[in-house]
């Protein structure tokens, strides 16, 4: 049964979709399935034994803990997003973490070495995984000039629309957002305190763009938050 799963999540990965079924059933063989909680780290491995990760359900936050002071979110995740040792090399930085956000988070690792015999035996799978760790790197130098030229106001407001934009949900004339962010985890987005989170979204509350609780935020005049 776990085959099956780990074959039928891999089938609807769209790294996996240049495979043919009998290297897809090869692949999912060397897979490993696992679910994890919300609230648990999922590890990366260690030195030579280190892995990556395939996000099939969830979310999960990428953390770097280098500074003691406060935690630095480098990213957050959603399905079919993939993380862990994404250069191949086996080397890891001792300060990057991931988290699952959501319960029930499920992921389907490889060995790195794994990984990398699969990508050799099959070029236009390779070509795509480089397109996709190209995408996640230019997705952070984005990230690094928003810290730069913008305010928090404004790095809010582009958190938000980058959120409705991958994991939105358009009713009728809002997009509604499963808040499975805490205010912490906002600040650690966008660098700034959680204190800070807290008032601009009442502002933006009050100015009538969103309408937010613990457990869903309401974005209005989704024209104004494409």
């Amino acid at each position: 049964m776990t085959d099956d799963m780990k074959y039928i999540y891999l089938r609807n990965h769209p790294l996996m979709s240049s495979l043919t079924e009998q290297k897809l059933k090869e692949t999912a063989g060397m897979a490993k399935l696992r679910t994890v909680y919300r609230g648990e780290v999922i590890s990366y491995g260690e030195g030579g034994y280190t892995r990556v990760h395939f996000l099939v359900k969830g979310k999960v936050k990428i953390t770097d803990n280098s500074a003691a002071e406060s935690e630095l979110i480098k990213d957050i995740l959603v399905e079919p997003d993939i993380f862990g040792d994404l250069s191949l090399e086996g080397q890891l930085s001792r300060y990057e973490s991931a988290e699952a956000l959501t319960a029930n988070t499920i992921i389907v690792s490889f060995h790195v070495n794994d990984f990398k015999r699969i990508l050799e035996d099959n070029p236009l799978m390779a070509l795509n995984y480089v397109r996709k760790v190209n995408a996640k790197l230019q997705r952070l130098e984005n990230r690094h000039a928003d810290l730069v030229f913008l305010d928090t106001k404004d790095r809010l407001i582009r958190f938000i629309k980058h959120w409705a934009r991958t994991d939105g949900n358009r009713m009728g004339d809002k997009i509604i957002l499963n808040n499975y962010l805490t205010h912490s985890d906002i600040a650690g987005f966008i660098a700034t305190s959680r204190q800070s989170v807290n008032m601009l979204l009442n502002e933006l509350r009050t100015s009538g763009m969103l309408c937010y609780n613990r457990k869903h935020i309401e974005l209005n005049n989704p024209v104004a938050w494409n």
